[in-house]
């Protein structure tokens, strides 16, 4: 079981242990396609020492229509294998921007009932400013026993979000920028609808980083969830585009002091392109 307060990890924290034998690293590096970066290429040039490579699309869902949806317990559960991440493994997952998409990771993890999982503060840009080891060969790790149990109260989907409508049993924060949760721009993807979920509050995820790309301290964190009127003490679910910085808001959450907080998998993505209500500005 995870022992440790936060979902963070430091680079000095990792730096000491990255050795140890119940620690493993992965680098979990995402961008939209409009980025015009190949991860994998990224992470065969430089990765941090013994790091594989989380592959968060081909831990999908490949039957979903919708864009990474999290994979069905035995696909995932044969990747982690494969990838030597497993039961009795401390997890430390990272990307190559700072902190983006690596919580999407440390959810899905968790989600598949692996708790010892945390987040590399800064990622892979701070690991290399502090002028820390890079290799360039990929990982060659021994296949691990993994258990998935996949935590419900972690994920929410269409019809759950839907009934909230109702019950308002949950906060809903959107991570999206102003922009597209208040419909002034079009949403990237085709046939997709813009506004947001009725009565969702919108905390853009940008607004949770520090210019180096290290999440926020808590204190701060609870000054711009309380700006927005998040109650850190309400039941909430995250969602976003496509539910890769929704993770974001859910880790800062949990950094801020919040324990009941799921994720929208399916979000606007789903949410967009049905029939459900939309609230627009």
């Amino acid at each position: 079981m995870n022992t440790l307060t936060s979902p963070l990890v430091s680079t000095e924290w990792l730096a000491g242990r990255i050795n140890a034998p119940d620690v493993r690293v992965a680098d979990a590096s995402w961008y939209l396609p409009q980025a015009n970066r190949d991860p994998r290429a990224e992470y065969a040039a430089a990765h941090i020492p013994r790091a594989v490579f989380f592959d968060i699309d081909d831990l999908s869902d490949e039957k979903n229509t919708l864009p990474h949806m999290l994979a069905p317990a035995p696909k995932f559960t044969s990747r982690m294998r494969r990838l030597g991440l497993g039961d009795g493994n401390m997890i430390v997952v990272y990307d190559s921007a700072g902190v983006y998409s690596s919580p999407r990771a440390w959810w899905m993890l968790r989600a598949m009932g692996h708790e010892d999982v945390v987040v590399l503060d800064g990622g892979l840009p701070k690991w290399k400013r502090e002028g820390r080891p890079l290799e360039d060969l990929s990982a060659m790790p021994f296949a691990r026993h993994f258990t998935a149990r996949p935590n419900n109260a972690l994920i929410r989907d269409f019809r759950q979000m839907n009934h909230n409508l109702e019950s308002k049993a949950e906060q809903v924060i959107d991570a999206r920028g102003i922009p597209r949760f208040k419909a002034i721009e079009p949403e990237p993807r085709a046939g997709i609808r813009g506004g947001h979920i009725p009565g969702s509050r919108n905390v853009p995820y940008t607004e949770l980083t520090n210019d180096d790309g290290t999440l926020r301290s808590p204190e701060d964190l609870r000054k711009v969830f309380a700006t927005h009127g998040v109650d850190l003490h309400k039941p909430s679910a995250t969602t976003c585009g496509s539910g890769i910085t929704a993770a974001i808001v859910m880790l800062a959450m949990q950094v801020a002091g919040a324990s009941d907080v799921a994720l929208y998998d399916g979000s606007w993505a789903e949410w967009g392109a049905s029939d459900a209500p939309v609230e627009i500005g």
